[in-house]
């Protein structure tokens, strides 16, 4: 082993913020956490007793119900985001609207803490486009395989060539009129 070479020696939580960084940048992942970040104070305040030193504040509501529901549905919705991100628009729609319910439903919608990180979040959320890939990335998915195994890799099958599989042609005038036979074309033309 040479010092120059880096790539066995190499930390294993290098590896993982690379691979988290690449799982990140294929979905609205900044959508999706602000929009659950938003439903977890939606969902909590209504259930939740503060302590001021010997006096407890009991923050219960009748609409602890409904508050429970949408910090939920907010916390699903940014699941969906990070891992069905092609309904993106949808679940950044529904977080904006639930985070729009939650302001009479909620506690001001948690205080608008909740309510503000919801908002940002679907807006995050419906604002979000996959990126296009670089020219790199675009040659290596566009290149043509070759279908020579003795040609080198970087040389490419002409245009036109079937790729991956070796069909084998029928020649066009080779057919006997008596078997019915025609070469693969039909009668009429």
């Amino acid at each position: 082993m040479s010092p120059e070479s880096t790539g066995q020696n190499e930390h294993h939580i290098r590896v993982y913020r690379r691979r988290f960084r690449a799982w990140r940048g294929n979905r609205p992942f900044w959508a999706g956490l602000f929009t659950m970040a938003g439903g977890i104070p939606i969902a909590y305040f209504p259930y939740a007793n503060m302590h001021l030193g010997n006096v407890t504040l009991a923050m219960s509501t009748t609409a602890g119900a409904g508050s429970l529901i949408i910090g939920v549905l907010l916390v699903t919705l940014g699941l969906t985001m990070w891992f069905h991100s092609i309904v993106r628009v949808f679940a950044g729609v529904a977080a904006i609207l639930l985070a729009l319910i939650s302001i009479p439903v909620a506690n001001i919608g948690g205080f608008v803490v909740g309510f503000l990180l919801a908002l940002i979040g679907g807006a995050l959320s419906i604002s979000w486009a996959p990126g296009e890939p670089t020219a790199d990335e675009a040659a290596l998915h566009d290149a043509p395989l070759s279908l020579d195994k003795q040609r080198p890799e970087r040389e490419y099958a002409p245009e036109g060539a079937l790729h991956g599989a070796a069909v084998p042609q029928q020649p066009a005038g080779d057919h006997d009129a008596a078997s019915g036979y025609d070469g693969g074309t039909h009668r009429a033309g």
